[in-house]
């Protein structure tokens, strides 16, 4: 019965705060919003009925129950438009032509095989041009060769070739996710992949090679481990990068039920994968490096390690309560979410109920994949958006201040569909109006639902939300182009400027196919600038926070390793700034010391070292033509 009353008393916060949200929306309808209240309040006492039941009957359920309920979408005010777009699918015609290998296509005996991969934006060889890399999976299948992930140059002009095995790549596993980032501060940035069973960083030579350096960095795990999510950040701020990696399951096939074996194994009449509820969960670790490059675990010490209650997939790194020390939220699978508070740089304490993120607002554990942050509607604080399992709304967690968030997905207009289960995410200013929107990739995990009436859909849709810059966004996938309609059962997503244009691509995972390289091609309708923000040393400034004032808007985001599902953005910060042709920037280094420049031209490609402002600018390559 406790755990009944906790989560009436979320549900009750959560309620407060959302009336306190609704009431200061534009669009806010107290008879809606009542209805919807009710809604929530049903839907918590069948979640509570849940929680009497026996836990082994209770844990019987292979994924966190789905009760969201999709809100009709609310009409565009009078005299607002939205922009034209037109995203298409250029990746065959690009070169990025290698098919993702996740498991068999059909009849999946177990659940590493639905998770899929990740993908990174990332120029390793510093030539200006942001490169790709595309993790791989593995099959279970007898004599089945083991793929390598996929390293594709950026040749310009939307040209890319395959360069895996020139540069290197060679270790052979079943992939999972991808971080990148600098461990030692030489200009040139590192990869790591995450795996099913060993875990490996790639270190940067410079030379366009890497080199295996997982064990001598103190990276290699003495045991086979599940790790999925991973991100670099200076947690200390003592100038290098440290490393968090996220663990998901103890997952060994011998012990593993396969469909239909168990109760858990069942999904709608359906005989499918067992897990993850069912399975032994997983925790997360630390690795501090030592300013030399080499990684000590100090999860223990720093308060990181968590009981093994936890299927994480996602980390996103941000000062979220702007103390200027870097915290860590975990988008968990089928469990509660987790968020990690920095205490100056000594330890963190794991706050995620009593700051609102472990739950939403119904008080239910939701099956979270990926996430993104962003400072959605320039209030100066970095709002969460997390993707979740179909027949559930994806989350929003509107930032209040002093590590206390509220889930606004009603209100913000994101609860308009629950058919889909999503992925890879991403804040994106498609538009260059200089409010940030969101990418959604998503694709079901049992290829059963196909041929199981459940009118559902192994491959689906993406979803493009545009950002109405009055704290609404509105579902434009349907006018959005083929790019985001041809559906897919996609999985990793990752967002750049890859020809430096000034608009930002879209690379998206996809199983058992070629990846999506989506090129938005209709007419721009604002400037922009790209900002690359460098340490002393010249390495990415990952942890810098850039804010861009430009016409009185004020605009601010962080470099980030990780995030999105398992997956890597460019390193470099785009910035939207609609009808302004220069802007003011401000940097705020990861050692607290800030820099301001005014009067910076749009348009351009600029590149900011700490101590030294403007070090490189490049027009455009469209104003160029």
């Amino acid at each position: 019965m406790a755990s009944i009353y906790t989560m009436a008393a979320i549900h009750s916060a959560r309620c407060r705060n959302r009336h306190f949200a609704a009431s200061h929306t534009h669009c806010y309808n107290p008879a809606q919003d009542m209805e919807l209240r009710c809604h929530a309040s049903l839907t918590l006492i069948v979640a509570s009925l849940f929680l009497l039941l026996p836990h082994g009957l209770w844990s019987q359920m292979g994924v966190a129950t789905g009760n969201g309920v999709a809100v009709p979408a609310r009409p565009l005010p009078p005299g607002m438009k939205p922009p034209v777009v037109n995203y298409e699918d250029i990746a065959a015609q690009a070169g990025l032509t290698a098919v993702n290998v996740s498991g068999a296509e059909k009849n999946k005996q177990y659940i590493v095989e639905t998770t899929g991969n990740g993908v990174a934006i990332v120029d390793y060889d510093n030539d200006g041009l942001p490169d790709i890399l595309l993790v791989n999976g593995g099959k279970f299948q007898s004599g089945a060769a083991t793929p390598e992930a996929v390293l594709y140059h950026n040749l310009g002009n939307f040209k890319f070739e395959d360069v895996t095995q020139k540069a290197g790549l060679t270790h052979t596993g079943w992939g999972q996710g991808v971080c990148a980032g600098d461990i030692d501060n030489d200009g040139y940035n590192d990869i790591f992949i995450t795996e099913w069973g060993r875990n490996v960083l790639y270190h940067n030579q410079g030379n366009g090679t890497f080199r295996d350096e997982t064990e001598s960095r103190g990276l290699a795990s003495p045991q086979t481990r599940w790790s999925t999510g991973c991100a670099f950040f200076d947690f200390n701020r003592d100038g290098f990068l440290d490393l968090i990696v996220v663990h998901y399951i103890e997952f060994d096939p011998a012990k593993t039920p396969h469909p239909g074996e168990r109760s858990q194994c069942e999904w709608k009449g359906m005989s499918v994968i067992c897990g993850p509820r069912g399975l032994p969960a997983e925790t997360v670790t630390l690795y501090q490096n030592d300013g030399h490059g080499h990684f000590t675990d100090v999860s223990d010490a720093m308060h990181i390690t968590t009981p093994k209650n936890y299927y994480g997939f996602s980390p996103v790194i941000d000062d979220f309560d702007n103390d200027g020390w870097p915290d860590i939220f975990i988008a968990c699978d089928s469990t509660a979410s987790l968020y990690f508070h920095n205490l100056g740089g000594k330890r963190f304490e794991e706050i995620g109920v009593s700051s609102g993120l472990a739950y939403n607002d119904e008080g239910r554990e939701q099956a979270g994949m990926g996430a993104a942050a962003a400072d959605f509607f320039h209030k100066g604080r970095f709002d969460i958006f997390k993707t979740n399992f179909a027949d559930d709304t994806h989350t929003f967690y509107r930032n209040q201040g002093s590590n206390n968030f509220s889930d606004d997905t009603i209100d913000t207009g994101l609860a308009v569909n629950t058919r889909y289960l999503g992925w890879g995410t991403a804040a994106i200013d498609f538009d260059n109006d200089g409010w940030k929107d969101l990418i959604l990739a998503n694709g079901h995990v049992y290829p059963e639902v196909d041929s199981g009436h459940t009118s559902e859909a192994f491959k689906q849709k993406r979803l493009l939300y545009w950002n109405r810059g009055d704290g609404q966004f509105y579902d434009l996938s349907p006018q959005a182009g083929p790019g985001i309609n041809t559906p897919h059962a996609s999985r990793g997503l990752a967002v750049g400027d890859l020809n430096n244009d000034g608009r930002e691509e879209i690379v998206i995972v996809n199983m058992g196919e070629a990846p999506s390289l989506l090129r938005n091609n209709a007419p721009s309708l604002g400037h922009s600038i790209l900002i690359r923000a460098l340490t002393a040393t010249g390495r990415d400034a990952i942890g810098a926070r850039i804010t861009v004032t430009a016409d009185k808007v004020k605009q601010m985001d962080e470099i980030r390793s990780g995030g999105s599902y398992i997956s890597q953005n460019d390193l470099r910060l785009h910035f939207g700034l609609g009808k302004a042709t220069t802007a003011d920037i401000s940097v705020r280094w990861s050692d607290g010391k800030t820099e301001t420049l005014a009067g910076v031209a749009a348009d351009e490609v600029v590149t900011i070292q700490q101590g030294k402002g403007i070090v490189q600018k490049k027009l455009y390559t469209s104003i160029k033509q």
